[in-house]
């Protein structure tokens, strides 16, 4: 025990008088502090980091339903010398999907043999419930437990079934289950149990939303989570911005949703109703067949109403949104956009428009919402369309509780057992220095700038005081070439429709890019002790950029010090990356990136046994195995148990007084 003064134990005296109501003597305290520093020497829980999941909400759900192939191995660990294969692979999409599992099973099982079949697969599931607890104290096992089953749980993992005076009653809690039939409530639970031990943390490095079928059902499965945090996207700023009330950020994830026939996510997901807008497109562009706007090539699925309906849809918001863009250009001159401002220079009669100096051919003609006096002015039938969708927007309950639980367990950036994790970039200049923004006549750079969006990305949502950041902020976190979740010099949206030259597509990424393209680690230090963490054995972890794997691109970069995870979660990607998705691990032997194969539906898993094929790539392991007292939790952690010694020298000084 270390010496503490006198002097030291007087200045702290009011916390401590608060700390002896939880430990009134020395016996409780030293009790605590024997366990805390026990816990101290336990092997670091795995951490499992995911980026640009995009909607896909059923690969998604999966990689967390068998833990990144993590359950398939410690399945196969704990009883593969025992079992067979085709047991084996019953019990691991039993633990996936338990409930739809034993649905199957019963259906096919002869009933005299179904309650012996539950007390072999409880007496499995109890086993490897056993070895992914191994690593945690009781303590934090028992508050992974149900409540329904704590007692009996603990009580199966604690004792030894082959102990001779404890094998007919451990056998009997197994039988007295099935007996009164609450096994099946016994298998989810503890499937569940297996679970939330296998992954200890959960790091989400962006991008929830757009482009897949279902990022509102990715979020429950976020809320779902114990122990997470999220680093914000673009694309998840741009859904904060809409529920804000913002109308171009409501306008931009409108057009997405629609760009990929993903109407159900706004209607059915969060209830927000597009008939104001259908009814608007189909007058308005009754003549316009709209070709350019039809749902993307890659979606395959059937559509609840009329395709072209869908694409007269996406035109009319796509044009209410480069209105919109170009207002909010105009009133925020902070932004610094105006070479964005390009429907000014529209010519609706030789159908062209001018770039950046350049005039360029349109390939659309049909442009009946634009005044050519005015051309950014919205119709009033356009106002009453942005209005009541983003009326509704900010009114979705479902859309605002997933929202808060953004800003609750969200930010611009995370540093996390010393590693920075964020989504996208660091402002750089071209030589490599951190670039400086201007905000309301002080000028930010690296970490504290990026502490500076957080604080107004929070404000943009949250605060009622007109003269704080408005909503339209997190539309230029979404689209700004000095924003830290974008990237980029432009995002050429309008270009993209509307002109053929593939060169005025082109969106050039930021200096970060190139420059931790080319690092050999020494960049990437910098931007480290920015941050403040020990760049000896610390990481720079994003997303963002889909890694090319199929074009030879590697996800290891600047002399192993970044690690760039989206590997193509989203379908619309996975042509280009080569796969479908990546999940990073970090244990206590190291870090270790696990690629995904496409994942092709619940129920092949369920009915077949099929699971995504994952391929493992240890990237770096440690000389001495990591453990508890060297991650962020050991800190907190030593930092009780100095202020517990505090107490105990307090209590032998008689500075405070013991209680019974």
């Amino acid at each position: 025990m270390i010496t503490i003064s006198n002097e030291e134990l007087r200045q702290n005296i009011k916390y401590l008088e608060l700390l002896s109501t939880s430990y009134p003597n020395i016996t409780s305290a030293v009790e605590e502090v024997v366990n805390l520093k026990a816990i101290l020497n336990l092997p670091k829980g795995t951490e499992h980091f995911l980026t640009d999941i995009h909607g896909e909400a059923e690969a998604f759900n999966h990689v967390m339903q068998n833990a990144s192939g993590a359950i398939r191995r410690k399945v196969y660990e704990e009883l593969g010398s025992t079992v067979s294969i085709e047991d084996l692979e019953e019990l691991t999409t039993l633990i996936y999907y338990p409930k739809e599992k034993l649905e199957l099973i019963k259906k096919k099982k002869d009933e005299r043999l179904l309650d012996n079949w539950y007390e072999l697969t409880i007496y499995r599931l109890v086993r490897v419930t056993r070895a992914a607890s191994s690593k945690y104290t009781r303590s934090k096992v028992r508050k992974t437990l149900p409540k329904d089953f704590a007692y009996i749980m603990e009580e199966l993992l604690q004792e030894d079934e082959h102990r001779f005076n404890k094998k007919e009653y451990y056998t009997q809690i197994i039988k007295s289950l099935v007996e009164y039939e609450r096994a099946d409530l016994f298998i989810i639970q503890i499937s569940q149990v297996i679970k939330n031990l296998t992954i200890d943390h959960l790091h989400i490095i962006g991008d929830i939303y757009d482009r897949g079928p279902a990022p509102h059902e990715v979020m429950d499965t976020l809320m779902s989570q114990k122990n997470l945090d999220i680093q914000w996207g673009n694309h998840d700023i741009l859904w904060m911005g809409a529920a804000a009330g913002s109308q171009v950020c409501v306008a931009n994830a409108v057009r997405i949703a629609l760009r990929y026939a993903n109407n159900d996510v706004i209607e059915e997901g969060y209830g927000i109703n597009l008939l104001p807008l259908a009814t608007f497109a189909s007058k308005v562009y009754k003549d316009d067949e709209c070709a350019k706007f039809m749902p993307k090539e890659s979606v395959q699925k059937p559509f609840d109403i009329d395709e072209k309906l869908l694409a007269k849809m996406h035109k009319a918001i796509s044009i209410i949104q480069f209105k919109l863009e170009e207002d909010v250009i105009r009133k925020n001159p902070s932004y610094e956009m105006k070479k964005r401002k390009i429907l000014n220079t529209i010519d609706l009669k030789d159908c062209s428009i001018e770039i950046e100096g350049v005039r360029y051919k349109l390939n659309d003609s049909s442009f009946p919402t634009i005044d050519p006096k005015n051309p950014i002015k919205l119709t009033n039938e356009e106002k009453n369309v942005i209005e009541a969708i983003t009326n509704n927007f900010i009114h979705s309950e479902k859309l605002t509780r997933h929202i808060r639980f953004l800003y609750a367990k969200g930010s611009m950036y995370c540093t996390y057992n010393n590693n920075l994790l964020f989504h996208a970039c660091i402002l750089l200049n071209e030589d490599g220095s951190f670039k400086k923004k201007k905000i309301n006549g002080e000028y930010y750079k690296g970490k504290a700038l990026m502490d500076k969006y957080d604080q107004m990305a929070r404000e943009a949502y949250f605060s009622k005081d007109s003269s704080k950041t408005s909503p339209d902020f997190l539309w230029f976190l979404w689209c700004n070439e000095d924003s830290t979740l974008f990237g980029k010099d432009k995002m050429t949206t309008f270009e993209r429709y509307f002109i053929d030259d593939k060169a005025t597509h082109k969106e050039t990424l930021s200096p970060y890019y190139k420059l931790m393209g080319k690092d050999d680690g020494t960049l990437a230090v910098q931007i480290l002790e920015e941050f403040g963490l020990d760049s000896k054995d610390s990481h720079i972890i994003n997303g963002h950029t889909p890694v090319k794997l199929s074009k030879g691109e590697s996800p290891i970069k600047a002399g192993g010090r970044q690690l760039v995870i989206d590997g193509g979660f989203s379908k619309a990607y996975q042509k280009t990356t080569g796969i479908a998705g990546y999940t990073l691990t970090y244990n206590s032997y190291g870090l270790t990136l696990i690629s995904h194969n496409p994942f092709e539906s619940v129920e092949k898993v369920l009915k077949e046994g099929f699971d995504i094929k994952s391929t493992k790539q240890v990237i770096e392991t440690v000389t001495e195995r990591k453990r508890v007292g060297d991650t962020d939790t050991g800190k907190t952690i030593m930092d009780k148990i100095y202020n517990l010694e505090m107490l105990i020298s307090s209590y032998k000084k008689g500075i405070i007084k013991q209680k019974d």
